[in-house]
């Protein structure tokens, strides 16, 4: 006897509803990047700010007042971060076209140098030589000019509207931080279900706070390093460099390669295509390493050890989804998950997953 045919497709219904599910919340996070991406940034950076806030209550101050304080620390700090970097990073962008075209001589060598072309020879006789065709990739630069400076002055416009909302909004969220956990607790009426909430937003904000605290004076050590090592071989505007390295080493693993390829470029362009072209990336290679396999693992210890597995794939989804501000945050929301499947009996074999060996 055939069963019926929705007692065939019932089992596989459940599972239908939730990769549709799945789906749609992924181009909801794509195409909704304008809003939820300052939301998510001023949530995690609440997370890391809140402590400093409660301490300057605790001293007498108004979370208001104390909010306002502590995010005024945190853009001087910026301020002064770009102070350091722009004049290097305009004297590199004014000499962008002309490193551009040293690059693009250095392939043609490189090109040249690996496979070798013999020109055939002139002919005596015959129909008159034909003119030499003018570089398609310097056309296509000077075409496209006008729309890289048009596509900037956009992007900016874009950064500036999205920071100064993200900052607002932080602003509130610490202001009124005490409030909202007490307006959450007593929205819960089940005393168990209230305590694992209330507990897992404070590991939530505890893992995050000092894997960003802790990554921070790491970065910045690394940074310094690196940019006295690039000082010591040569290298121009190691501020500049060292700075970047600080800020693209918050980038688990896509970070350091995008800096060691920035270095090759700039060691290509200072000291041309032969060895010494190598120098910069393999003394960044040299001090990440160090950072990466002894000092790191020593200081962030094992409650803020993750699986490297999932955190390349957390990088590429949020990165994928929001860029680069996406990998930036992509490791603190991978601990806010994991915070969140320890504490429920059905997400606790994720959690496991999540923490690795």
């Amino acid at each position: 006897m055939i069963p019926p045919r929705s007692s065939i497709f019932h089992p596989a219904l459940p599972w239908l509803g939730r990769g549709l599910l799945f789906i749609a919340v992924v181009l909801l996070l794509e195409h909704a990047r304008p809003l939820l991406l300052p939301v998510t940034i001023a949530i995690v950076f609440t997370f890391v700010l809140s402590a400093p806030v409660r301490m300057l209550q605790r001293m007498g101050i108004h979370e208001y007042l104390g909010s306002a304080i502590v995010i005024g620390a945190v853009l001087a700090l910026v301020v002064l971060i770009f102070a350091l970097i722009a004049a290097p990073a305009a004297a590199w962008w004014s000499r962008a076209p002309l490193i551009v075209h040293e690059l693009v001589e250095a392939v043609q060598g490189w090109r040249d140098a690996l496979f070798p072309y013999a020109a055939p020879a002139p002919l005596t006789r015959g129909p008159a030589p034909v003119p030499p065709t003018p570089d398609p990739l310097n056309e296509r630069l000077a075409i496209e000019g006008w729309t890289f400076t048009r596509l900037a002055i956009g992007g900016t416009l874009s950064f500036a509207v999205s920071a100064s909302a993200t900052v607002i909004l932080l602003y509130f969220l610490l202001a009124t931080e005490r409030w909202l956990v007490e307006r959450t607790a007593a929205a819960i009426h089940e005393p168990r279900t209230r305590a694992l909430v209330l507990a897992g937003m404070r590991q939530a904000e505890r893992d995050i706070g000092r894997f960003i605290s802790t990554m921070s004076l790491v970065n910045v050590a690394l940074g310094i390093a690196t940019g006295l090592a690039l000082w010591a071989i040569g290298l121009p505007n190691p501020v500049l460099w060292g700075t970047t390295t600080a800020v693209l080493a918050f980038i688990p693993y896509l970070g350091p390669l995008l800096i060691a390829v920035l270095l090759l470029l700039a060691g290509s362009v200072t000291f041309g295509t032969g060895v010494a072209m190598l120098g910069p990336p393999a003394v960044f290679l040299l001090l990440h390493g160090l950072e990466a396999n002894f000092i790191s693992p020593m200081i962030m210890g094992r409650r803020l050890r993750l699986s490297p597995v999932f955190v390349f794939l957390s990088v590429m989804a949020w990165g994928w989804l929001w860029g680069v501000a996406g990998a930036f945050i992509a490791v603190p929301l991978l601990l806010a998950l994991r915070a969140v499947c320890k504490r429920s009996r059905r997400l606790r074999l994720v959690c496991v997953y999540l923490e690795g060996k």
